[in-house]
């Protein structure tokens, strides 16, 4: 008789739970949305008529129409006071015309015309050729860049030398400087400053500023001379030529180029010695 077979040993297993790949969906950006406020217009242009008036319907001389990318049509858009949709098709029943006016350049649109505001913010063809929306955000963003530049400009302006104040207002007032009093020249460098921030600090970070003001007190002092040609600067003593001024350049300004020179180093210590 033939021997039994032992019976295999059976294995167990853990049941294994079933995994789920989730696939990320792609999520649409959100559309900004309307925001229901008052709103102002302002031409571009720095005219400011007493009116000026745009095109409020769609004309064969004046296009009015706005593309939908969504349905994928051009449609016709018409400024109609008792209608709250701007386009023609949207529209029901009889329309009342309204124009669309600019006074002295600017037209405020309240929050109740939100027909007038679409039209003007999200489908006129002139925005931003002719006119724009006034941004008060953006405005004060602006407002915020010029006062911290101002702050900039005045404290530079509160610890700067008389030489180097003298040879910045120079370049805005001339020759006048040179009959100022200190206090003065302080006073008119602050109001500089805070006027023009931006151009202050170009002046008082280029060093040929201060060069350029040598050479005009040089002159003044009688100690060079610019020929009446500007072409040309000479010693006053003997008329010896020092340098000929590049074409179309300012003479002082190429003046101060050419002491930064091997050459002009030696002219710079002379004409320095005779001014001090």
């Amino acid at each position: 008789m033939a021997a039994k077979k032992a019976p295999a040993n059976k294995v167990e297993v853990a049941p294994q739970q079933k995994v789920v790949v989730k696939t990320p969906t792609k999520t649409q950006p959100a559309k900004p949305s309307w925001e229901i406020k008052d709103r102002t217009y302002i031409l571009n242009s720095n005219k400011s008529p007493l009116t000026f008036t745009i095109p409020s319907k769609h004309t064969s001389k004046h296009a009015l129409l706005y593309f939908d990318k969504d349905s994928r049509e051009q449609k016709e858009i018409r400024y109609a006071t008792n209608q709250p949709s701007p386009f023609v098709k949207e529209q029901q029943g009889e329309a009342t015309l309204g124009h669309i006016i600019f006074k002295d350049g600017a037209l405020f649109v309240p929050k109740e015309k939100q027909n007038l505001q679409k039209i003007l913010s999200l489908y006129h063809p002139l925005k931003n050729r002719l006119y724009n929306e006034l941004d008060q955000v953006e405005i004060a963003e602006d407002e915020l860049d010029i006062l911290e530049l101002q702050i900039d400009a005045l404290n530079a302006a509160r610890g700067m030398d008389i030489d180097h104040a003298e040879a910045i207002l120079r370049v805005e007032l001339g020759s006048k400087v040179s009959k100022m009093s200190s206090k003065e020249l302080k006073r008119d460098l602050l109001l500089f400053a805070k006027m023009s921030p931006g151009l202050f600090l170009d002046l008082a970070n280029d060093e040929n500023v201060q060069l350029r003001n040598f050479a005009i007190q040089a002159t003044e002092a009688g100690i060079i001379r610019l020929s009446d040609d500007q072409r040309y600067f000479t010693w006053a003593s003997n008329g010896r030529k020092l340098m000929e001024v590049p074409f179309d350049e300012n003479p002082y300004s190429a003046f101060a180029y050419f002491l930064k020179t091997d050459e002009g180093v030696e002219i710079y210590k002379s004409i320095d010695k005779k001014i001090n």
